[in-house]
């Protein structure tokens, strides 16, 4: 996954600056005027823009699993003798079940991961 956000942000970059010029004499100090969005602040405006997610084809979504019902999909342990009822937050985080599934869709390919 983060070789294709890489990959992303480097087409990024050398669409937006000239990436030599830039690692040679930029220093970002947060007061340029420059345009531009560092790594983390490009991923950001990913998930958050859709428009310019478009336009650079990268396309992030997060979601969280906030019922036990919508985690045990991801439970490879079953215990159908006490079912989902019994079950708790707890005890799905002690299992690694997830708690987000992240999304990543970039020059058509998509990938799904999975955090606890």
């Amino acid at each position: 996954m983060e070789q294709i956000i890489d990959e992303a942000y480097e087409n990024y970059l050398e669409n937006c600056l000239d990436v030599k010029w830039m690692k040679e004499n930029f220093f970002y100090d947060g007061s340029s005027n420059h345009h531009f969005y560092l790594r983390e602040q490009f991923i950001n405006k990913c998930k958050t823009d859709s428009d310019f997610s478009e336009k650079w084809g990268l396309k992030i979504e997060e979601r969280e699993l906030t019922t036990v019902r919508e985690r045990k999909k991801y439970d490879n342990y079953f215990d159908d003798l006490f079912g989902e009822y019994l079950e708790h937050h707890e005890t799905l985080d002690k299992r690694g079940v997830p708690r987000k599934i992240i999304t990543l869709t970039y020059n058509n390919e998509t990938i799904i991961t999975y955090e606890q």
